[in-house]
């Protein structure tokens, strides 16, 4: 069948100067690494996940992550205070890909605001849709569209590092993957 490398963050914006931010990395349902939360460092869960790559392709993802977590920090916090969005709230994010045995892949990218569907990345056009259309939403989906640095970002990690890096990682956990 198909396999999903899937990525989540949440982001707890407590004020206008303090946001915690926690990510986690899962194939399938098994927890690859995650985020440490003070500096943006990925730490491996599973003993096969860091050899599977070489060290100056996790640097490149890691700086990645932290050039996303920079932006996405920075465009959030930016458009709470142009909306006078009250704190504390929390943004969650579910990204990743899903390759098919045919090798056809699928990228996704969800936003959500304090629990609720706000945002998501359509990869075939590099477009932001709104899920709940608000005022705020309209706001962050217009910033983040005429912010193309950031969506050829997503666009990149999720169509091309993503699936490129699948068939390494379920090579090196296959083993993990037979037992699930």
């Amino acid at each position: 069948g198909s396999f999903t490398v899937r990525l989540l963050q949440t982001s707890f914006f407590q004020n206008a100067s303090f946001v915690d931010t926690e990510g986690l990395g899962l194939l399938q349902d098994i927890q690859l690494g995650s985020l440490d939360k003070h500096t943006w460092s990925i730490h491996f869960d599973q003993p096969w996940v860091h050899p599977a790559l070489p060290r100056s392709d996790w640097d490149t993802i890691q700086n990645m992550i932290r050039i996303y977590l920079q932006q996405f920090i920075h465009l959030i916090s930016e458009g709470a205070i142009e909306k006078n969005v009250p704190y504390p709230f929390v943004a969650q994010c579910l990204a990743g890909c899903e390759v098919f045995p045919n090798r056809t892949s699928r990228a996704f990218a969800f936003v959500a605001y304090n629990g609720q569907d706000f945002l998501s990345f359509d990869t075939d056009n590099a477009t932001w849709v709104v899920s709940q259309d608000t005022n705020l939403s309209r706001y962050v989906q217009a910033t983040l569209q005429n912010y193309t640095a950031f969506s050829e970002l997503v666009e990149v990690l999720f169509n091309e590092t993503c699936v490129d890096d699948m068939e390494v990682l379920l090579h090196y956990g296959k083993a993990a993957l037979e037992r699930q």
